[in-house]
């Protein structure tokens, strides 16, 4: 089983949201349709793929969502746009 950490927008230098699972495109399907009403993702419509790292374990993944948590904003937007300059929706491409 892999392990992902990825990172959600609703719009290029928009709200942004980082999260971490093993079924990755489940997950995002699940922020595209909005499945918890109340979340923040819902919210804020943060449902476009725009950075993800596959990982071996969780601990792995989880120690990734941890440190882009604690970060900056700015090294978050640094990070997407270091491989995904157009913030396009990687959903697609699942």
């Amino acid at each position: 089983m892999k392990y992902h950490t990825y990172i959600t927008a609703n719009k290029p230098h928009g709200v942004i949201y980082t999260g971490q699972t093993h079924e990755l495109k489940d997950r995002i399907k699940k922020h595209k349709t909005k499945k918890y009403k109340n979340s923040f993702s819902a919210r804020y419509n943060v449902d476009k793929l725009v950075w993800y790292k596959e990982y071996d374990t969780i601990l792995e993944a989880r120690a990734m969502e941890k440190k882009l948590k604690a970060g900056s904003r700015v090294k978050k937007i640094a990070l997407i746009e270091a491989t995904n300059p157009e913030w396009k929706d990687l959903f697609f491409e699942l």
